[in-house]
């Protein structure tokens, strides 16, 4: 970049340096431009993400002896994070047997030392992540699968703001009210959640359940923003080799919380297997899916319809307690999931969408020549709020995303 002016490396046009609030109104156009293919995939990634965002608190409830866990939550991060790990380096295999001839190697020592220098932000959300999967395990002892999955809605408008704040994203007036129905159907949800005169740690399990909330909440929320902004900042490296880098580091630090249960509770502490059932085995295989599904979201999708689709999983959760766990389901879920689904169609209505200001934020071409002027005008398009590369004919060594954006 030079005198605020930027050049493409192929076609050598000269562009505007576009301000982070162009950015974000480039990115906001690039969403609303979806092929029917590209739709498809949404549909077929929140449909998954459904059915196992649901799945996880029960399987969770199932696994609990007598209101206890019989086995280190920490344990079972652990063994999700080894998982995933080997699931990425299969793909890794797999996409570098797919590679054509004169393309970089995935699997070279090079390629891998300069994607874990470029990838190393990963660590922040691999650390959050690990802190919030063990809390999920502790809010399940203080309220059901159903209201566990209302608590987690509250994510999206922790999200909204960090995505405001960090990454310039913009939502219209009707989207923020979007999240304001959204509050109030977890609220509605809420009311009478929690148990009566019951304590833990010697203080009301009322104080001690509105911690683990706010922690519950906030922690993840910036683990997603992080994420996002992680794999789409180095978007041209591979998903599958971002992701040994995020699994590694998540493997580690829930490695480093198994030795030091070791340390305070001894070495008896350090079997990793114990206490473990089937109902664990499907645990682990559901939470490894879900995070590998989940970058799938953060990279070609956008984190917003992530929560969204986990919102959705709220009511596959309340039946499905409901029907294995006889828990009731109360006028107020029905009410409060009638809400949430209200907030989410009028969030992704095509009437809500930021109208583009077309005086400020337009991105034009500047020629060397005035007399050699093309009447083809290019432009900058934002692959997911943080790709930006200039209009032209590619080449064949450039390399295309694994997945639609």
């Amino acid at each position: 970049m030079k005198n605020g002016m930027i050049e493409c490396s192929v076609c050598h046009s000269k562009l505007v340096n576009p301000s982070t609030k162009a950015v974000s109104r480039a990115y906001d156009r690039h969403r609303s431009k979806v092929s029917s293919k590209q739709r498809v995939l949404n549909f077929l990634l929140v449909g998954g993400d459904c059915v196992l965002v649901g799945l996880q608190p029960v399987l969770v409830y199932m696994s609990k002896v007598d209101g206890r866990f019989a086995f280190s939550p920490i344990s079972v991060n652990f063994l999700t994070e080894v998982m995933k790990v080997f699931f990425a380096i299969a793909m890794l295999i797999f996409q570098a047997r797919r590679q054509k001839a004169g393309e970089k190697p995935l699997l070279s020592i090079s390629t891998f030392i300069q994607a874990a220098r470029s990838n190393m932000l990963l660590a922040v959300p691999a650390l959050l992540y690990a802190i919030n999967n063990y809390l999920k395990f502790i809010m399940q002892l203080y309220f059901n699968p159903a209201t566990v999955k209302m608590l987690s809605n509250l994510k999206v408008l922790v999200i909204a703001v960090l995505l405001k704040v960090v990454m310039k994203r913009r939502f219209s007036i009707i989207q923020w009210e979007a999240l304001a129905l959204l509050l109030i159907g977890i609220s509605i949800n809420q009311l009478k959640s929690l148990p009566e005169n019951t304590a833990a740690l010697a203080l009301p399990v009322t104080t001690v359940a509105y911690v683990y909330t706010l922690i519950f909440v906030t922690v993840p929320s910036m683990a997603s923003v992080f994420n996002e902004y992680a794999l789409k900042s180095q978007y041209d490296t591979s998903i599958y080799l971002q992701n040994l880098f995020l699994y590694g580091y998540g493997a580690i630090f829930n490695f480093l919380g198994i030795l030091g249960t070791v340390v305070i509770k001894g070495p008896s502490s350090f079997d990793i297997l114990e206490g473990h059932s089937k109902a664990t085995m499907l645990l682990i295989c559901n939470n490894a899916a879900q995070g590998i599904l989940s970058s799938f979201f953060f990279k070609y999708a956008d984190t917003i319809l992530k929560k969204y689709s986990s919102t959705v999983a709220t009511i596959f959760t309340g039946i499905a307690s409901a029907v294995m766990f006889g828990h009731t389901l109360t006028i107020n879920f029905m009410l409060g999931i009638s809400v949430v689904f209200i907030s989410m169609h009028q969030f992704f209505s095509p009437l809500s969408k930021v109208k583009d200001d077309e005086s400020s934020g337009v991105l034009e071409k500047v020629n060397v020549q005035d007399d050699h002027r093309s009447s083809d005008s290019s432009f900058i398009e934002i692959a997911a709020g943080a790709n930006e590369e200039a209009s032209h004919r590619v080449g064949p060594d450039e390399r295309q995303p694994l997945l639609p954006t």
